[in-house]
């Protein structure tokens, strides 16, 4: 699973990024409940990551695009990530927690959409982008994640929860300095093709009803995001099969990422994210039904191959094909912004309200109607399609 060089920077860099994913997303909702924080609180603050995601990966796409310096910007974003990560260490109170954490989600907006248009550079195979090779990098932030997420639980086992805070700060650092091995050498500014625009781009009918799937299929996803820690503490299991549940979800996703090459090419893009609309349907309610059977739970988990791994790489696809050259880190962007910020943002309050009257099963059986819109969204957004490839 090795990838050449600069790939293998780029690999490091999604190792070490999503592993301070794993030790921060499954556990702060449990830190945030031992300091007292209410249900309702707890989904506001889940749901500030929405929140900045309507605003940071624009920003930091836009100044990524204008600039030309991407790898020079996930630098920065990290190391903006690794100060606020110490702060919710020295400063637990309710209101720093609040801020530091809202602080953090602004830095981590930007690491993605630059390092994926940075990346995507890189995998350029005549004029198309070569997703066998980008499977095997960003399989690498699978594996950092779901090592994390398993040993984090094991550590805040033993230790307790209180020690959270300063695993997230070690993440964060380590991830930093990984920033360090990216390939310099940017591409530089890149005027947009004549005629063509972000605007315009989004007002194909294809486009639009493209970000709307996306839109409901990831804030069904919200319910998996900030909720199953919960929910699985409010049925009496441990935090050890916390991690066991986001640990099997990831393997599965790592799992098709390394065969990606063989396996993707025989659906459309458009056509996989219908896919993962319907199985996100399905896991969720299965989720919500029999919760308390932990073989069918972590069965369930399984169906993330298809509802995360496959609907990433098509969305990926997608904003490659329609999103070229100087627009590419804004298109990357508005992926966060549109399909993951605005969605969180609704999912994260909608289901702190359903959690705290109705329990969290709720949660995940309104998740299960949500992603049931997003198929009919990824329906018209087929029906619309005239692949036209813009050219590069």
């Amino acid at each position: 699973m090795t990838a050449p060089a600069p790939l293998g920077a780029f690999s490091a860099v999604w190792f070490c990024y999503f592993a301070a994913i794993g030790l921060f997303n499954p556990y702060a909702p449990l830190w945030f409940k031992d300091l007292g924080f209410s249900t309702l609180a707890i989904g506001a603050i889940a749901s500030m990551q929405s929140w900045t995601r309507v605003i940071a990966p624009y920003a930091w796409g836009w100044l990524g695009d204008r600039r030309g310096r991407r790898t020079e910007g996930v630098r920065w974003a990290s190391g903006l990530a690794l100060l606020a990560a110490v702060g919710l260490w020295w400063w637990p109170g309710h209101t720093a927690v609040t801020v530091f954490t809202a602080l953090l989600f602004l830095a981590n907006g930007g690491i993605v959409p630059l390092s994926e248009a940075a990346l995507g550079r890189h995998l350029q195979r005549g004029g198309e982008m070569d997703f066998a090779r980008y499977g095997r990098v960003r399989l690498w932030g699978s594996l950092g994640f779901a090592l994390a997420v398993v040993g984090a639980g094991a550590v805040l086992e033993r230790a307790g929860i209180a020690s959270f805070p300063v695993v997230v700060v070690l993440g964060f650092a380590v991830l930093w300095l990984a920033t360090w091995r990216l390939p310099g050498g940017e591409e530089g500014t890149t005027a947009p093709h004549a005629g063509v625009s972000v605007p315009a781009i989004l007002r194909r009918p294809a486009v639009a009803w493209f970000f709307t799937g996306v839109f409901f299929t990831v804030m069904a996803h919200t319910a998996l995001y900030a909720f199953l820690s919960l929910y699985l503490d409010e049925l009496g299991y441990g935090k050890g099969v916390v991690g066991l549940a986001w640990a099997v979800a990831v393997a599965v996703e790592v799992l098709f990422f390394w065969a990606q090459g063989r396996i993707f090419g025989r659906l459309t893009p458009l056509r996989w994210l219908q896919l993962a609309a319907l199985l996100a349907a399905v896991r969720f309610a299965i989720t919500a039904a029999f919760g308390q059977m932990l073989a069918v739970l972590l069965a369930a988990q399984l169906l993330h191959a298809v509802t995360f791994a496959a609907q990433h790489a098509a969305c990926i696809a997608l904003v490659h094909r329609w999103f070229p050259g100087a627009l590419r880190g804004r298109g990357q962007a508005l992926y966060s912004m549109l399909g993951y910020g605005f969605s969180g943002v609704v999912g994260g309050l909608a289901g702190g309200w359903l959690g705290s009257r109705w329990g969290f099963g709720a949660v995940f059986w309104a998740a299960s109607g949500v992603a049931l819109l997003g198929w009919v969204a990824l329906r018209q957004s087929e029906a619309h399609d005239q692949a036209v490839v813009i050219p590069h």
